[in-house]
């Protein structure tokens, strides 16, 4: 029987609970949560009672030197995250991050806001520098580094990896979209804590699925990842213009959240791969409706539309936005008002549930998890080129 992993969580708010809850979804006796560290000792402990953990801190050293510990999950703001993963690899330690791997969080003599004054160039350097330095670490000290990156194992998207392959044509373009009405976080409303806005902070699905498929299509016609070599890309903070300072001042502004300081809550970016093909993705935090994520493939010889979130196999109506209040309808929802289709499983449904399963597996198994450290590195530098691109009014060449 394979030895029980022990999992140290970083981080004690929305991205650990949802982890927490996944892994007591596991099979008994592969996993135990063996600790917490937080910011602060009074978060770390209060996730450790609440979660039944025996061990809490709020020093990293002291979830680092524990010997039952094997697995270090990271669910803290990006700003946080390369340095931790790279004293989690030092440590010998296993790794498992919520997206995005790193980004760009400023350096001493930086204005402020550095998101309306750093040059996009000097962050995308920055920003690479910080993803290889996780992936010398991880490679270095030999551990396994496993990606959240939850689209690559959502459903419907693992249902179009096997169309693709299923078929004998060629992915033409890819169209990949998430939207909703904007993130409740402090952290994400500044570049210094998030590393950029909507692209960074949702965009990292879309790119990731898009960068994933093609890499997929082309080992299963070619034997050899299909990579992408350009960006072009425009970003804006819509909530921030002249069209939102009209609707506020007619009072009809109240549903959308976002109010960004120095980060984009807009993106628009085209990919284009070394086969040619292309990518589009199109990022929002000014969108009503709830959670919106799709992909589609355009082929020579099919049309395969994946959708992560809408479906009509549950539908709801109501008068009363609180008839059924208690209960889970999908992220993001503003009211359960009128006609809804809430998501039977969103965990299952968006593979935050397949995503751990194979994790664990794969540091159990010593092997590569579907979703690794080059996707998550590729990732950060497509973003970054796509940050560049809209600041400069050019296309980047990666």
């Amino acid at each position: 029987m394979a030895k029980t992993l022990g999992i140290g969580i970083v981080g004690a708010r929305y991205g650990a609970r949802m982890h927490h809850g996944n892994y007591m979804n596991l099979t008994p006796g592969l996993v135990e949560i063996r600790g917490v560290c937080s910011l602060t000792l009074e978060s770390a402990e209060a996730f450790a009672r609440d979660k039944n953990i025996p061990f809490s801190t709020n020093e990293l050293e002291k979830l680092l030197e524990r010997e039952d510990i094997d697995v270090i999950d990271i669910c803290t703001p990006p700003a946080t995250h390369h340095d931790i993963a790279i004293k989690a690899a030092e440590a010998g330690k296993h790794i498992i991050m919520e997206k995005p791997l790193t980004g760009y969080f400023g350096e001493p003599g930086d204005p402020e806001p550095i998101g309306l004054h750093v040059a996009r160039s000097k962050m995308r350097t920055g920003a690479s520098k910080n993803a290889e330095a996780v992936r010398n670490a991880v490679r270095d000290n030999n551990v396994r580094f496993c990606y959240a990156e939850n689209w690559v194992y959502a459903p419907p998207i693992v249902k179009m990896r096997n169309l693709i392959a299923a078929s004998k044509g060629s992915v033409l373009e890819l169209r990949a979209e998430e939207n909703h009405s904007g993130s409740n976080s402090v952290f994400s409303k500044e570049w210094k804590y998030m590393g950029g806005g909507a692209l960074l902070r949702m965009g990292a699905h879309s790119v990731g699925a898009c960068l994933y498929l093609k890499q997929w299509e082309g080992q299963q016609r070619n034997g050899k990842s299909i990579l992408p070599v350009s960006v072009v890309a425009d970003t804006a903070d819509l909530i921030h213009t002249k069209a939102s300072e009209r609707a506020q001042k007619a009072n009809a502004h109240k549903w959308i959240s976002s109010n960004p300081v120095d980060v984009e809550d807009w993106a628009n970016v085209v990919i284009r791969f070394d086969d040619g093909s292309r990518a589009t993705v199109l990022v929002s935090d000014v969108g009503l409706g709830g959670l919106n994520t799709r992909v589609t493939a355009y082929m020579t010889d099919g049309v395969i539309k994946a959708n992560m979130t809408a479906n009509d196999v549950i539908e709801t109506y109501a008068v009363d936005p609180n008839t059924f209040a208690s209960e889970n309808f999908t992220e993001k929802l503003e009211t359960k008002a009128g006609w809804n289709r809430p998501s039977c499983d969103e965990d299952w449904f968006r593979g935050f549930a397949q995503e751990i399963q194979d994790f664990i597996h794969a540091i159990q198994e010593n092997r590569e998890p579907l979703s690794g450290i080059d996707l998550a590195v590729d990732c950060v530098n497509v973003i970054y080129a796509a940050y560049q691109s809209a600041e400069e009014g050019r296309i980047i060449h990666l």
